[in-house]
């Protein structure tokens, strides 16, 4: 008999599974590249991350002379230099100046870029009420516009000029290609607009039926109606907006504008004076038919 009794079978070693491979390995592999194609490939990027960091390294610490430019303009020659200018914003400006105005550079390597220089030289032009000028690496400059917004027509010295709320002045305008918006008239008339518009708030049923107001003697308004009557108020922004509520109040109680008037004088807050031309012995009467003002004819004109 043998001892220990029959020694037990060995298990056959298994085999281990093999790995599958990952999704984004098996996207790669999906990807018609040689092996030397992914080798240029990856050299590249370690080479566009290298130039990356030449171009931050040269804009934080703003080298210097000579050593600095040389730096740059090899940061450029690596590909970091200015090929297209992307513009936003923009509606009534130029865009060609804009292009002009941002490639307009002593270099186009992109490290060597002046943003504030294209920035203030953009913020000259009237439509430009903001801009922002930013890098976008590697070969584009984003140049963001924010508008002004056409508000008034400026009448002076024989020219007519587009201005917004401020009393910018934006563009000529021709007097056939006049656009419907108010005319304002007179030597400095364009930056009294602000205070025009706070003015004419007071009486906002007027304002669809004002078509122009002048600046007069550089202290105060006449306001001109499309029914062609003019309006004149006293000097003062409280006082002339008293006047503009009253008269506005007068005008909805017993219409005054349409009726063959003239000129309403408001100057002296006591009382109004009203004209009326040669030709119209008297006015028409309200069209309620109640009440009935006249005035003696005058001739036109007056004192500012």
């Amino acid at each position: 008999m043998k001892r220990g009794g029959s020694k037990p079978a060995r298990r056959a070693p298994s085999k281990k599974k093999a790995r599958k491979p990952s999704m984004l390995a098996r996207g790669f592999a999906t990807i018609p590249l040689s092996p030397r194609g992914w080798q240029r490939m990856v050299t590249a990027s370690i080479l566009t991350a290298g130039a990356a960091a030449l171009v931050a390294i040269a804009m934080f610490l703003g080298l210097p002379g000579y050593a600095g430019t040389a730096m740059a303009e090899a940061v450029g020659r690596a590909g970091f230099t200015v090929k297209r200018v992307e513009v936003t914003g923009i509606d009534r400006m130029e865009r060609l100046t804009v292009y002009a105005v941002a490639l307009d550079q002593d270099s186009r390597a992109m490290p060597l870029v002046d943003l504030e220089r294209v920035r203030s030289r953009l913020m000259q032009y009237g439509w430009i009420a903001d801009a922002r000028v930013s890098r976008r690496l590697p070969d584009t400059l984003v140049v963001d516009i924010v508008e002004r917004k056409p508000a008034a027509v400026w009448q002076h010295s024989g020219q007519l000029t587009l201005i917004d709320g401020q009393g910018v002045v934006l563009e000529p305008v021709a007097l056939n290609a006049m656009p419907d918006l108010p005319l304002v008239i007179g030597p400095d008339a364009n930056i009294q607009a602000t205070a025009l518009t706070a003015l004419t708030n007071h009486a906002p049923q007027l304002k669809p039926m004002l078509s122009g107001a002048t600046w007069i003697g550089n202290r105060r308004w006449d306001l001109r109606f499309q029914s062609g009557e003019v309006l004149a108020l006293p000097e003062g922004e409280d006082a002339a907006a008293q006047a503009l509520t009253k008269f506005a109040h007068m005008d909805g109680v017993d219409r005054l504008l349409g009726r063959g008037f003239v000129r309403f004088d408001m100057r002296d807050p006591a009382r109004m004076f009203v004209r009326v031309g040669k030709d119209r012995p008297s006015i028409d009467k309200p069209s309620g038919g109640e009440g009935e003002t006249t005035a003696t004819p005058a001739t036109q004109g007056g004192v500012a």
